[in-house]
């Protein structure tokens, strides 16, 4: 199996000369044998995301924030895990949804882990805030970014911090910006248009007045625009959205949708034209 298809798409594949430079080049039977080994020159880190998600959608509410992200993690061009959830609690009141690279969200998802073991460790009543947590984040992603060994992913951070909404991005470059709505990935093109105009449509502070359920509606809609646009996403998602009650991630589910309109565009369906 080719575990490379982005540096050699429709090349052949030759594992035992390898042409096309795939792995790093090594000489000689190792070490031991008075050779170069393969590991000689350093911790070979993966500068390409392999397998992928793609965009996750945030939007502040009345009572809180709600993040959305499909299922879908992709190898290349290939949907090949449908059961992957993006969306993960960090505490009572912060959660995070990932885009990019799932090996990088894994780890990002242990450190989270063991931040929050440390700080209860401590048993002083403290407990990190969305905002503290983002902090973190930025600085983890700079830090990777300062490297030149980057985390592949953009992040997105949500929560309730001194009862307000909390909603804020970071990505692997380190660039951070908060704002009512935001997303990633694709979405950024496709789906953030629609979640401006529906907090616009509102008025001033359009997100202080957006009710849940119409939230709720608003990023189905968007998660529906994305599985026709996207070709790297799936029509099967999550919702889910943190109040000062708590961090609720719901069950992946499914928007309706109709392809019935591509009869009648030229060049499908029964159209006699060609194009």
């Amino acid at each position: 199996m080719n575990h490379f298809p982005s540096t050699s798409w429709g090349k052949p594949r030759n594992d035992a000369l390898d042409p096309y430079s795939t792995f790093p080049v090594h000489q000689g039977r190792g070490a031991a044998a008075g050779g170069k080994d393969k590991f000689a020159e350093g911790v070979q880190h993966t500068q390409q995301p392999i397998v992928t998600g793609t965009s996750v959608l945030g939007l502040k509410y009345k009572d809180g924030v709600m993040l959305a992200a499909d299922c879908l993690a992709s190898y290349g061009s290939l949907a090949r895990f449908k059961d992957v959830r993006r969306l993960h609690k960090v505490s009572n009141s912060t959660m995070i949804g990932a885009s990019g690279d799932m090996a990088d969200f894994q780890q990002i998802k242990r450190m989270l882990q063991g931040l929050m073991t440390d700080e209860s460790i401590l048993e002083d009543g403290h407990e990190l805030s969305t905002s503290q947590v983002f902090e973190y984040m930025s600085n983890v992603m700079y830090s990777r970014r300062s490297k030149f060994d980057p985390y592949w992913n953009a992040v997105l951070v949500a929560g309730v911090d001194k009862g307000e909404p909390f909603l804020a991005h970071v990505d692997l470059l380190g660039v951070t910006y908060s704002s009512p709505s935001i997303a990633t990935g694709f979405g950024m093109h496709l789906a953030q248009p629609l979640l401006r105009r529906s907090l616009e449509e509102l008025g001033p502070d359009g997100e202080k007045k957006l009710e849940e359920t119409d939230a709720r509606k608003i990023l189905e809609n968007a998660m529906r625009v994305l599985f026709y646009r996207d070709a790297r996403s799936l029509n099967k998602f999550q919702i889910a959205m943190v109040t000062a009650e708590g961090v609720t991630i719901g069950e992946p589910q499914s928007a309706p949708t109709s392809w019935g309109f591509a009869e009648g565009l030229r060049g499908y369906g029964n159209s006699d034209e060609h194009y």
